[in-house]
């Protein structure tokens, strides 16, 4: 019986060959990015961001979107870096304290005796792809936290441009970002105008 020898440098090529082929690309790791721009900070208006819900769907680490029909892609190597409920309220927080000029802050839940001013209230019905493009529906609801009361609830539907071609689930991070903070800036211009309104309230009152 005849052995089939291999010299030191053919096992070498083979042992790297099947370690190549036994390892996995490494994951990559995204969060969404506020957009707004620091600016010189007051104590007022106060603001208290959250709760925030998603749907289930999205509840999971990898960057879930359309596949077209009623198909969902849930990437294995792109990942959040964050529980996406938790990223969205970190970025509508730091982008609606600096659009209002604002470092009077607080992230849902708080203190019943340390209650904002105005509370943000957002509900995600979608966050997807579609015809390159990114899409944004939310149910938000400014409130005073004081009495409860509704200062505006909206249904918004926003869209935000994706390169041509397939989607990349690289580009969906930068783009979800840019839709928070168009999400941002039409509840901060609410915020701003009953602000403004309630100023102007207590001012027209005796001792005001």
């Amino acid at each position: 019986m005849r052995f089939l020898r291999i010299g030191p440098l053919a096992g070498l090529g083979m042992l790297l060959c099947l370690a190549a082929c036994g390892s996995s690309p490494p994951n990559q790791y995204y969060r969404l990015m506020p957009h707004a721009d620091p600016t010189t900070a007051r104590q007022q208006p106060s603001l208290g961001v959250g709760p925030i819900k998603i749907p289930d769907y999205l509840r999971r680490s990898g960057i879930v979107y359309s596949g077209g029909g009623n198909q969902l892609i849930i990437t294995e190597l792109q990942r959040w870096a964050e529980p996406l409920d938790e990223g969205i309220k970190r970025v509508l927080a730091i982008n609606l304290a600096r659009l209002l000029q604002t470092d009077n802050l607080r992230l849902f839940p708080w203190q019943l005796d340390d209650m904002p001013d105005y509370t943000v209230e957002v509900v995600v019905l979608e966050l997807d792809t579609r015809a390159n493009q990114a899409v944004l529906v939310t149910d938000w609801v400014v409130k005073h936290a004081a009495t409860g009361r509704s200062v505006t609830r909206d249904i918004t539907r926003l869209q935000h441009p994706l390169p041509p071609g397939p989607i990349q689930p690289a580009e969906l991070a930068p783009a979800y970002s840019a839709l928070f903070y168009q999400l941002s800036e039409q509840i901060a211009a609410v915020i701003g105008a009953a602000d403004a309104a309630d100023t102007a309230s207590a001012a027209a009152l005796p001792g005001g």
